[in-house]
């Protein structure tokens, strides 16, 4: 009788497990910003301070990623302030998952400060400190693209305070 509920319990599971359908994504990249680690960031060239920004993907191909052999970028971050790409990054190959070979993770990407920018009419180089602007509001702009070339939605991340003094 206790082999048969463990036949009938298997048989079950199979039953279950048989029945959950693998996701089904787009073969385009899906981009979700999923926050900030911090709200601000001192201006400054390169290294003088830092943030990151916490993404959620999707790619119904599984072909997001470079081998580590290439020096493709895939992930693109505009500075919204000037329209310029601020970064571009390279996610390394992620591995397939399951037999539909599309693919879903996280990804946290390091952004270095940068200068803050005042009007064109006052006259005042990036990267100063003067009182009358103390500090900027920056949103980033980030996409992904797939080896297939396939570009992602856009997404804007929150506003970043960059302190200019």
């Amino acid at each position: 009788m206790d082999s048969l509920k463990v036949i009938f319990g298997f048989g079950l599971l199979w039953i279950i497990t048989g029945c959950v359908k693998a996701p089904e994504y787009s073969p385009v990249p899906f981009l979700r910003f999923d926050g900030l680690s911090k709200s601000s960031l001192l201006q400054g060239t390169e290294f003088q301070d830092s943030l990151l920004v916490f993404l959620y993907f999707t790619d119904g191909d599984g072909d997001f990623g470079s081998p580590a052999n290439s020096s493709e970028r895939n992930i693109f971050i505009v500075d919204k302030r000037t329209g310029n790409i601020k970064d571009e990054f390279k996610a390394p190959l992620v591995p397939e998952q399951g037999v539909n070979n599309g693919i879903s993770g996280k990804i946290s990407v390091k952004i270095y400060s940068t200068c803050c920018i005042f009007p064109e009419q006052t006259g005042i180089p990036p990267c100063q400190r003067p009182l009358q602007f103390p500090d900027n509001d920056l949103i980033l702009d980030i996409y992904i693209k797939d080896r297939a070339g396939n570009v992602s939605n856009t997404v804007s991340t929150d506003v970043i305070k960059l302190v200019c003094r």
